[in-house]
């Protein structure tokens, strides 16, 4: 018999919600192996402690952690940006680290919304977890060069619709109205392929690569959204949703 995705996803994978000091350390390591030395996409020498973070991370993010089982490696990390409630100013990191090239008509006005959105960001995969050379030029990548089994080198090209739908399941425990993410395009399709697209809100620009700003609205996320997709999603949600019985609460609710 055929294992569906959910099933064949947990049996590798299990999401964790990076709520201790630790396990954010552990995802600023992660991030400072893909990001800083692997890509260069960061200078190794602004993070001499070998951990990669930035303003946005300790008060205005909520972070995830893909386990694999087996190993008890990390096999990828993201995390959900939220603005500043009391502060109408506050800026996600597309706005900071874009800027005006990116504030088209359709973003202004997403943008209005300021309480009830937030930005999927710092997605990483290790290379032990991406499978294919031919993806060497994107840290999302599908490269392996660990002893893993046939069956779980399969697995990884999941690893990072895994991901985007963990931080999905933060943006709807906090009941927010919907998220920017800046992607290669060709992330986006291999999402659409799944039912979850995301509206293209800008032009391609370069950025570490070709990058375009891409939204998704809570009602967006579900209207194409694959029958074996949507109960990964709910599996995913059922983990984090036990996760926050045992530890903290999110840090604030959309009204």
């Amino acid at each position: 018999m055929t294992k569906s995705l959910a099933s064949s996803f947990n049996e590798y994978f299990q999401v964790i919600l990076a709520d201790t000091a630790e396990l954010r350390k552990e995802v600023y390591r992660l991030r400072y192996e893909v990001y800083c030395r692997e890509f260069k996409f960061e200078r190794e020498e602004d993070f001499p402690n070998g951990l990669e973070k930035d303003r946005f991370d300790d008060d205005r993010s909520h972070h995830c952690l893909l386990l694999h089982r087996q190993s008890g490696l990390f096999a990828g990390c993201v995390r959900l940006v939220f603005n500043d409630q009391t502060n109408i100013e506050s800026t996600l990191p597309f706005e900071s680290g874009l800027g005006d090239s990116l504030k088209t008509t359709r973003v202004i006005s997403l943008l209005q919304h300021h309480k009830e959105i937030g930005e999927i960001s710092r997605l990483a995969v290790p290379a032990e977890f991406r499978r294919r050379k031919a993806d060497i030029g994107s840290p999302i990548g599908d490269i392996s060069g660990r002893s893993f089994s046939s069956d779980e080198r399969r697995s990884f090209p999941y690893i990072p619709l895994g991901l985007y739908l963990t931080a999905a399941a933060v943006g709807l425990e906090m009941n927010m109205r919907g998220v920017f993410a800046i992607m290669e395009p060709r992330l986006a399709r291999h999402l659409q392929r799944f039912g979850i697209v995301f509206e293209q809100v800008g032009d391609i620009t370069y950025y570490h690569g070709e990058r375009a700003p891409f939204y998704i609205s809570k009602q967006g996320l579900f209207d194409q959204l694959q029958s074996p997709v949507r109960d990964l999603l709910d599996l995913i949600l059922n983990e984090i949703s036990e996760q926050m019985k045992t530890g903290k609460q999110l840090a604030y609710q959309c009204s």
